[in-house]
């Protein structure tokens, strides 16, 4: 781990509004999305940062943020014993003098903070996403970046020929070395190829200039649509880090070793919390060498009285009596009445199902109040007619009004 010896700074983007995750993003950013029932999605990248023994790190915001800062206010005070060990939320401050509007793009919310890296001099950039969800131990990739001698390394990840239109792809030799890249290209012929995963490393020089040349050009300033095309143009040292031979301490034998799902999706996010489910899951977050941090709330275990529940996770705080559960996730402070029947559902925090519901494959927000007898998930007509019906089938109810009370 000779880079723990380097400076490394982290700009970890997290302004995206997540417009595909309607409505779960009707008030908040998608990285402040909650997820499996005590996190949100930006926690694993910062854990897989903090992790990783990276511990300077910006967190780039933008659109609805509030939630977004007050989530990393609460949960990451992680103040370190030198000056340079912090998680700092940055919001849009227009400091260039040409910079007239908000984050036109992620490359663009980086140049808006540029005196970041200027300020900071680290040896290397690390710029990644905030909205993904994965386990990734961050230093082996930056060992592969000095060992490659790299000016710029992408991690990448094997996806088939019918998903290469949602991710920017990558071509390269048999060194590893990137000799082209296409963002989200239509009709691909090849069977399986390497997708980009929106985390990168970069020489900071590099970077300037890469940031410092696009801000001129007439671009949607984004990294996979401009900076990374034009820089592999440009035939600089760029080397694609192959995600699925990392590997986190403690993994599992039943585990996926390298799961990475973007939940850009209510699809994709909807399945990523169903794979956290099961005796043998995908995705085991029970690794005290690698831990997802999350937010602590004060509040009681969680009650079960003359229930049948399998296959489910009931968080903190939840009271659930005489319930039929199967494949769910209940988040903290959810109160179930009797006589509710919940199956491949999410019910995120301090939400109230009150006694004869019927719920099936449904997301429901945090703070919602579900009246006696509603039946949801069984009426596509109906779900339509009173909620947002996603095109996959998952009925997803948006953030409520309620307010907490201990009950």
């Amino acid at each position: 781990m000779g880079y723990l010896k380097k400076r490394v700074l982290a700009l970890v983007l997290a302004g995206g509004k997540g417009e595909r995750l309607y409505p779960l993003t009707l008030e908040r950013t998608k990285p402040s999305v909650p997820f499996g029932g005590k996190y949100r999605i930006i926690d694993f990248a910062l854990s897989n940062f903090i992790n990783s023994g990276v511990y300077s790190i910006y967190v780039l915001v933008q659109y609805k943020s509030q939630s977004l800062i007050e989530h990393i206010r609460k949960t990451w005070r992680k103040v370190g014993v030198l000056s340079q060990h912090f998680i700092t939320v940055v919001p849009p401050q227009m400091r260039r003098e040409e910079v007239k509007d908000w984050y036109r793009g992620t490359a663009d919310s980086v140049y808006h903070n540029i005196n970041l890296i200027y300020d900071f001099k680290p040896e290397i950039v690390a710029v990644f996403s905030g909205d993904h969800i994965y386990r990734m131990d961050i230093s082996k990739m930056i060992d592969y970046h000095f060992r490659k001698k790299a000016e710029l390394t992408l991690s990448t990840v094997s996806v088939s020929k019918e998903e290469a239109c949602h991710f920017g792809i990558v071509d390269i030799n048999k060194e590893k070395r990137i000799i082209g890249f296409k963002e989200k290209p239509s009709n691909f012929k090849e069977n399986s190829c390497f997708a980009s995963m929106g985390n990168y490393i970069f020489n900071p020089d590099l970077l300037i200039k890469a940031l410092e040349e696009d801000v001129k050009r007439n671009t949607s300033h984004d990294f996979g649509r401009d900076i990374i095309p034009f820089l592999i143009k440009s035939k600089i040292k760029a080397y694609a880090y192959d995600f699925s031979q990392n590997r986190v301490p403690s993994l599992k034998n039943y585990e996926a070793k390298f799961y990475w799902k973007d939940v850009g999706t209510i699809k994709s996010y909807w399945q990523a919390n169903m794979d956290l489910l099961g005796e043998k899951s995908l995705l085991d977050l029970d690794n005290q060498y690698w831990p997802i941090y999350s937010s602590n709330l004060n509040c009681p275990s969680a009650y079960i009285k003359e229930s049948q529940i399998s296959n489910s996770f009931i968080g903190e705080g939840s009271k659930v009596i005489k319930v039929k559960m199967n494949n769910s996730i209940l988040g903290r402070g959810v109160k179930i009445e009797k006589g509710v029947t919940i199956d491949d559902s999410i019910i995120m925090d301090f939400t109230h199902v009150k006694s004869g519901c019927k719920i099936k494959k449904a997301i429901i927000d945090r703070f919602n109040v579900i009246e006696r007898n509603q039946v949801i998930g069984y009426d596509k007509d109906r779900d339509k007619k009173n909620y947002y019906l996603d095109p996959s089938g998952i009925v997803v109810l948006k953030r409520g009004l309620r307010k907490i009370s201990w009950w």
